[in-house]
């Protein structure tokens, strides 16, 4: 019986499909037709306009507080930051001083501040000398870079010393010469608070193994770079001589992203100055290939980037664009800032302003600076 089962299956063996195949028998694999089953553009057009936008302003136009209310718990929940919230309730950040060096007119401190239990961020403060009572704060969060105190004038070489300043992209050293205490942190997955792996195959940053990470566990990067943000003001409003109504960030690229997030759910932030990180969703990050850090699962279903930028509306939000920028379009820079008009009209109070430099992707101070000039003197 046993040698009848084994000549069975030899010669099932022998005349498969797959034994035909390999010996060079007439056997063909079959053709499937795969009509309708390509992810092609068009496909994923079609699936962005399908999108929800359950908070594009377009459909709640007249309930302006309910909007911005809902919309805002909506994102903090989509990001992340609220499971962040409930998982660390109670948590208050602390922080230790590295170092301290004399720059003249100002202080340049290197610290490290615990946003979470185990995340020990690195940020460089710079401070005024000889401050009077209370001044303004400016956190920068910075773009995608090896050099994580590039904002705060720091340079590893001359590549470097051109972004910071002829790109205008030392946010942090502008700001202390404006008389304001400049916080730049190291933005999340880059610098120190890369994985291991990555650190030592010299990776510039963790962006990808971070979203993966956190998807696992309802997290998203900038979800956790808002935190960050938000737990380096916890701080420095109880340590520092910081005018609460003063707070403000502006951060280029990946930092202008973490900065209008930021802006959005944080209503500490008085002053949010997005640069070089703003047009439709459909125009930029889904138009080309572009870092995993900047996608947010299930983002259009709540609405775009000009509905995003109204959860800033009652505050001062300065958007600022290079009209030559390839990554962020003018013409969705443009079309978006239109909705976040609308939005900042509803509002009845504070001001927003579209910065257009003549440019590629860049930082343009002077858009930022006239903006806060005239805001912080009443016109």
């Amino acid at each position: 019986m046993r040698r009848l089962l084994f000549f069975i299956t030899l010669a099932i063996i022998s005349f498969s499909p797959l034994r035909a195949q390999q010996t060079g028998t007439t056997y063909t694999r079959p053709v499937v037709d795969m009509t309708g089953y390509t992810f092609s553009d068009q496909h994923f057009t079609s699936l962005y306009a399908s999108a929800d936008a359950k908070y594009a302003w377009r459909n709640w136009k007249g309930s302006f507080k309910k909007w911005q209310k809902s919309f805002r718990a909506d994102l903090s929940e989509t990001l992340g930051v609220t499971r962040i919230s409930e998982d660390l309730k109670g948590f208050k950040p602390e922080a230790r001083q590295i170092d301290s060096e004399d720059m003249g007119d100002y202080t340049r401190e290197r610290w490290e501040i615990m946003t979470e239990p185990d995340v020990s961020l690195p940020v460089v403060i710079l401070r005024p000398k000889n401050l009077q009572g209370k001044t303004g704060l400016m956190i920068t969060p910075h773009g995608h870079s090896r050099n994580t105190e590039l904002y705060a004038g720091i340079y590893w070489s001359e590549d470097d010393r051109s972004l910071a300043e002829d790109g205008e992209r030392n946010i942090a050293l502008q700001a202390v010469k404006e008389g304001l205490i400049a916080i730049a942190p190291t933005t999340r997955a880059f610098g120190k608070t890369r994985m291991k792996v990555d650190i030592d195959a010299d990776a510039m940053s963790s962006c990808h193994l971070f979203l993966l990470h956190d998807l696992m566990v309802g997290r998203t990067p900038i979800g956790d770079r808002v935190w960050d943000i938000m737990k380096i003001i916890d701080w420095s409003l109880a340590t520092l001589p910081v005018d609460p109504d003063k707070v403000m960030v502006s951060g280029h690229s990946g930092g202008g992203t973490a900065t209008i997030y930021a802006g959005a759910l944080d209503t500490r932030i008085k002053f949010c100055l997005p640069s070089g990180s703003f047009s439709s969703y459909e125009k930029s990050i889904l138009a080309m290939r572009s870092c995993e850090c900047n996608y947010v699962p299930g983002m259009l279903n709540l609405g775009n980037m000009g509905d995003l930028a109204g959860l800033v509306a009652g505050r001062y939000l300065c958007v600022i664009q290079g009209n030559g920028d390839p990554i962020f379009p003018i013409d969705g820079a443009r079309e978006e800032f239109a909705k976040t008009e609308e939005i900042f009209k509803a509002a009845g109070k504070g001001k927003c302003a579209l910065g257009v430099g003549d440019g590629g992707h860049r930082y343009y101070k002077t858009h930022a600076w006239n903006f806060i000039h005239e805001c912080l003197a009443g016109k």
